[in-house]
């Protein structure tokens, strides 16, 4: 058998249009314009790249893009300062701190600042506890479009077994909730569990999410699982640079029934979410009805 390709390029365009079609709602029923502010720290090449995409995106969609570049010896009361100015502008309904911070910033004292209804990335502890007790939260980007592409390609995940590989606070943990909440049965393995290959042989549904190149094989899916590829890892092969994930595709892709490619799977899904997650707290700041089909 070989594979679905579930192409996440293409089911991100899908969202950024549901999510354009709310942005204009929004303008004429309402004289709202949803705003995203992007805080950058520092001159980290693929950081400014990202920094750019979003703010691109976030224009084509109709949304008011802020973006705040600072330089890299910027103090953490300066950057608190403008957290905190942010937090009480009413046309800034969602706020993101790209990561990583340089290392004199404490980025939990830093992520925490933020007020939790603007926390668009979601990983303010508060929507942390929400999100894990099944309450209303604003919900990790990743782990929200991987969960989108799950309920699209299956429609219903209730009973199935689920594998997360992989215990971060912003891929694997919330990942495992989302899948909870969807009524999966869900085990979180790592770099410490024992015979992990038949651990994840007996999956339904396998989220790899370890940051390590290629680790999962083919021969440990099991025949017609769905594999969602969180990893992006640059190897080089070949004598050139090319991205690959945490799942050898060529040989899952012969016995998994559906896998998302890297490039081109997850990671679109990641803007794309976050354009959802600040039309959902806009429209939860304002006490309006939540867009249906963006969030969890």
């Amino acid at each position: 058998m070989t594979a679905k390709i579930i192409d996440g390029k293409a089911f991100a365009a899908t969202i950024r249009e549901k999510v354009a079609g709310h942005v204009a709602r929004l303008k004429e029923e309402h004289g709202i314009t949803p705003g995203l502010a992007v805080v950058l720290v520092g001159e980290d090449p693929a950081s400014q790249v990202y920094v750019r995409s979003k703010g691109k995106q976030t224009v084509e969609v109709g949304m008011n893009s802020f973006e705040h570049k600072l330089d890299a010896d910027t103090s953490e009361a300066d950057l608190l300062a403008l957290i905190d100015k942010l937090n009480n502008d009413d046309s800034v309904h969602g706020i993101l701190v790209q990561l990583p911070l340089p290392k004199h910033l404490d980025e939990d004292l830093v992520i925490n600042s933020i007020s939790p209804e603007k926390d668009v990335d979601g990983f303010h502890i508060s929507n942390v506890g929400l999100l894990g007790t099944g309450q209303k939260s604003m919900v990790p980007c990743t782990p929200l479009g991987s969960l989108m592409m799950l309920r699209d390609h299956h429609g219903s995940l209730s009973g199935m077994n689920a594998v997360v590989i992989g215990r971060s606070n912003i891929v694997g943990k919330p990942m495992a909730q989302l899948l909870l909440g969807d009524s999966c049965t869900v085990t979180i393995a790592h770099s410490r569990t024992k015979d992990l290959a038949e651990v994840v042989r007996r999956a339904d549904i396998v989220v790899a999410a370890v940051g390590r190149p290629e680790m999962v094989p083919g021969d440990w899916i099991k025949e017609g699982a769905t594999v969602i590829d969180v990893g992006i890892n640059r190897i080089e092969r070949d004598g050139k640079n090319v991205l690959v994930g945490d799942v050898d595709f060529a040989s899952a892709k012969e016995v998994a029934g559906a896998i998302t490619p890297v490039p081109g799977g997850v990671g679109p899904m990641t803007i794309a979410c976050l354009l959802a997650n600040t039309v959902t707290a806009c429209c939860r700041s304002n006490e309006l009805s939540e867009p249906e089909g963006l969030t969890a």
